[in-house]
């Protein structure tokens, strides 16, 4: 009985001491308890809580284990060890524990809530909406609650369901700069662009070293085709925090919009990121795989565009003509977002792993687990992107691949897979990848699902040429309007189609028309629309004669999907990986002769071939059957390719390591 008094005695000072944030003295305390009573179910507990308030996590398990196990009831033991599996990244076990502590205690809003994130995570996005309205039917003014609320409906693609939620934040915590700042983003996503701004700006009034606030008005100023004051903003939120990696990712993605960067300017600031996340990882040097040159290669893809996305575009029949005897696929899905891409992408893989709220060391863990042979990442620069997972090293093999066209500058990145038309011999230079090249296009297109018929050129029935382009306007930088206004000058019947999501903003609308009036071109010669459904914005092409590609960031799904209803573009020689995406579409398909050398050759080029309307008729007649035929479109050809490549990098990894068949050792 004394022990026992003497160990309640402890327990309210160590408790006393970890509420004053005497974190070591508090532990110390609990120590001393559980030498009195050594299976304290409340001991254990807060034992495990100071543990992992210390950042040891692992510690913190058995303790909160053993509590939960000799007091099942007790409410804080289920809390706390959900807690600690959710920062050991395992949102199941996490999601477990949370639901044992509600149905002792179904009224506590917290509970609700924090199982609403460790669902949120896993990507369960219509049990974490169930479990914030929970927690806003208990407690109507959680503003964190209609914050995070707010993030899954916009995850869901719920934009103006999500500024609600923001607003009602505002509404209770009207200075609340995250909630400002998130509404913004829902503005964004809205496609209003004005009010986003005056978001961003409010949140950065309230808190002015809010680095989330200026990375976003960086990728809003990209949209609109400002790359440069894009970057300034990219620049302040590292000024403002240089471990912020998410924002020089995105201002290496929108350097890509600027001619002036030299693409070795570039190699040298991707290569400072690469040396940044090497700080902060661990790389493998081992991996638990059989090293076996003619093996069964296990292939992991990562990527938050599994979805209707052009990368799936991309990626959809050539996996499904993959050598399944050859090559084993993994998916590691950084996003939550899915659909009915997304279940037509799933058969094609062995295992589908949502990889949301993953650390970068978990993912790499996951992955190294897994025991990939070849690693590819198909996001490079782009958004949701895990490439500081990758400098973990957690594939022997890793390749960049289809979703960006530059150099990552990721140490442990080992090959850029391209063709020689993307990357020519003498710029290999312009990369810290090695560059493996695919003897024709370095991709396959998946043609369009849609019954849309080819139909007859336009200019014959209007009497003039239609020019178009349906690429974002961050794309169309001064040099491409004023070359389009030459083009346009040259022709003085013709018009220009432009269609991009932007168009859709009446602001944006009148920034074009006033942009292309400083070139003289009056409105009349423009015709502005906004985004379309796929089917739609694939009809609309009936409406062009010829796809005027910009430069030097070219389109590529665009170009591809105007080939296919019987629109040729016209594309301009570049300098470099981005630049030359038109011209290894048009090579492949057969149409060399639309590849212009400079831009006094593109206008030539333009007017030249808006001058013969029978040839453009013969020509769209033809098209779509051309394309399917070609490389571009052959998608048993690309995967027998592709295979070959994957094979060479892994004999060639084999080689290296001297191996002859043995089972490599984990140094984990």
């Amino acid at each position: 009985m004394a022990a026992m008094n003497r160990a309640e005695s402890l327990l309210q000072s160590a408790m006393s001491l970890h509420q004053a944030g005497m974190l070591a003295e508090a532990v110390g305390g609990y120590r001393e308890v559980l030498r009195f009573q050594p299976e304290h179910p409340v001991a254990l507990c807060y034992l495990g809580v100071g543990m992992g308030q210390m950042g040891r996590f692992q510690d913190a398990l058995g303790y909160l284990i053993q509590a939960q196990a000799l007091a099942p009831d007790f409410v804080d033991a289920h809390i706390n060890l959900g807690k600690a599996f959710e920062e050991l990244g395992r949102f199941e076990d996490a999601a477990t524990n949370y639901r044992r502590a509600l149905k002792l205690e179904p009224g506590i809003p917290e509970i609700h809530f924090n199982l609403g994130k460790v669902l949120h995570n896993l990507g369960r996005l219509d049990e974490a909406e169930v479990c914030y309205r929970q927690v806003l039917q208990l407690r109507s003014t959680h503003v964190q609650a209609w914050l995070n609320l707010g993030i899954v409906l916009k995850d869901q693609g719920r934009a103006e369901a999500a500024v609600d939620c923001y607003r009602k934040a505002l509404a209770n915590s009207p200075d609340l700069a995250e909630a400002h700042n998130n509404l913004g983003n829902a503005l964004r996503m809205l496609g209003r662009p004005d009010d986003a701004i005056a978001s961003f700006l409010r949140a950065l009034e309230l808190k002015p070293d809010f680095a989330e606030a200026h990375n976003n008005l960086g990728m809003l100023h990209l949209d609109r085709g400002q790359p440069a004051v894009a970057i300034g903003h990219f620049r302040r939120v590292l000024a403002l925090n240089p471990d912020f990696l998410d924002a020089f990712s995105n201002l290496l993605f929108a350097r890509n919009y600027q001619a002036e960067l030299s693409p070795v300017h570039a190699l040298v600031e991707a290569c400072e990121y690469g040396a940044r996340l090497l700080e902060k990882a661990s790389p493998y040097r081992a991996w638990k795989l059989l090293a076996v040159p003619d093996k069964r290669l296990r292939v992991g893809l990562v990527s938050g565009d599994l979805r209707n996305h052009p990368v799936a575009y991309f990626l959809e029949a050539a996996l499904a003509t993959l050598d399944a005897e050859q090559i084993e696929l993994y998916a590691y899905a950084t996003t939550s977002l899915e659909d009915g891409m997304t279940e037509r992408l799933k058969p094609h893989f062995r295992r589908w792993t949502r990889v949301i709220g993953l650390s970068d060391s978990a993912l790499a863990a996951r992955i190294h687990e897994d025991g990939i042979d070849i690693l590819i990442d198909l996001a490079g620069h782009t958004a949701d992107n895990r490439l500081p997972a990758l400098a973990w090293k957690p594939a022997p093999v890793q390749v960049s691949w289809l979703g960006y066209f530059a150099t990552t500058g990721v140490p442990g990145m080992d090959y850029l897979l391209a063709d020689s038309w993307v990357v020519p011999a003498d710029e290999s230079v312009h990369f810290s990848e090695t560059v493996w090249r695919l003897p024709e296009i370095y991709y396959c297109f998946t043609p369009p699902d849609v019954a849309i018929e080819v139909g007859p050129l336009p200019a014959i029935g209007s009497g003039h040429i239609t020019f178009g382009c349906f690429n974002k306007l961050a794309k169309m930088n001064d040099g491409v309007v004023r070359v389009w206004s030459q083009v346009l000058h040259a022709l003085p019947a013709a018009k220009l189609m432009l269609k991009a999501k932007e168009l859709g903003d009446a602001g944006q609308r009148a920034a074009v028309l006033q942009r292309y009036a400083r070139h003289g071109i009056t409105p009349g010669r423009l015709i502005l629309e906004g985004v379309s459904p796929r089917a739609e914005y694939l009809a609309a092409y009936g409406q062009v004669d010829i796809a005027l590609d910009p430069f030097p960031y070219p389109g590529g799904t665009t170009t591809v999907e105007g080939l296919w209803m019987g629109v040729p573009a016209l594309t301009l020689k570049g300098d470099r990986f981005i630049g030359h995406q038109g011209e290894t579409i048009l090579h492949n398909a057969g149409l060399d002769d639309w590849i212009a050398r400079d831009e006094d050759d593109y206008v030539a080029k333009a007017v030249a071939f808006a001058g013969d309307f029978a040839a453009l008729a013969e020509l769209r007649g033809r098209l779509r059957e051309q394309l399917l035929a070609s490389p571009v479109c052959d998608a048993p050809r690309f995967a027998r390719h592709f295979e070959t490549a994957l094979r060479g990098m892994w004999t060639h990894w084999c080689a290296q390591r001297g191996c002859a068949g043995q089972m490599e050792k984990s140094d984990d």
